[in-house]
């Protein structure tokens, strides 16, 4: 693990109101479920057991915020970021993610 992983790891939604939020993410007719740990109207960060290649075309569906189409933009140990195209949809459906895990018990 780099030295930025590191400190990167315990802020990602480190807060009393932030968790990781389960969801689906669906690529190739296949699904998984993943757990949301960090999303930006750019992109989502995902832990998930099994990663998939760099470029994939997904679509990740929260349970509250509805789904989004993405594309796998870095890999790690156990985690992938997918990116978002950065458009109004993007920043909607990522602050309908917060909100919802804001206001959940």
């Amino acid at each position: 693990m780099t030295l930025w992983q590191r400190i990167e790891r315990p802020a990602a939604m480190a807060s009393r109101w932030r968790r990781r939020r389960l969801c689906e993410l669906r690529a190739d007719g296949a699904t998984q479920i993943v757990a949301l740990r960090d999303i930006s109207g750019s992109g989502a960060r995902l832990d998930t057991p099994q990663p998939l290649p760099l470029g994939t075309q997904v679509e990740l569906r929260h349970p509250d915020a509805g789904s989004i189409s993405a594309r796998v933009s870095e890999i790690g140990e156990n985690e992938i970021r997918i990116s978002f195209d950065r458009q109004e949809r993007a920043v909607a459906f990522a602050l309908g993610a917060i909100a919802a895990d804001m206001t959940r018990d």
